[in-house]
């Protein structure tokens, strides 16, 4: 993300997102909050979300993730699903396999929740 991303991103957030510490959660916000840490909070999504963020293309095959994660693709399909319906990342199915990125302004939420 680069530097003039980041900051529109940032003032988006500031705008409809207060942080955590600055302003009292509402309900629904307390409940997406914790399904979006409970999604990260497996060592295997989470190492799987750190690949994503940090592919230089931006984007990675479910092929390409199993070898390193050292589980099986189902398994690993398993897990990027959850960080779908978490909505921190998106997914695109070209002929068999599906590619995923993370979501830039969900992954600038998540920093500056846990800043």
């Amino acid at each position: 993300m680069g530097k003039v991303e980041a900051m529109r991103t940032k003032l988006v957030l500031e705008e409809c997102c207060p942080a955590v510490l600055t302003a009292p959660l509402s309900e629904g916000r307390a409940q997406e909050l914790a399904a979006e840490l409970a999604a990260v909070a497996d060592p295997v999504r989470l190492r799987l979300l750190s690949m994503l963020v940090s592919a230089e293309s931006g984007e990675v095959c479910v092929c390409e993730m199993v070898e390193p994660i050292g589980r099986s693709q189902p398994t690993v399909s398993h897990h990027l699903k959850i960080l779908v319906d978490a909505g921190l990342i998106a997914g695109e199915k070209r002929g068999r396999w599906v590619w995923y990125r993370a979501l830039p302004d969900k992954m600038a939420y998540l920093r500056s929740v846990l800043a």
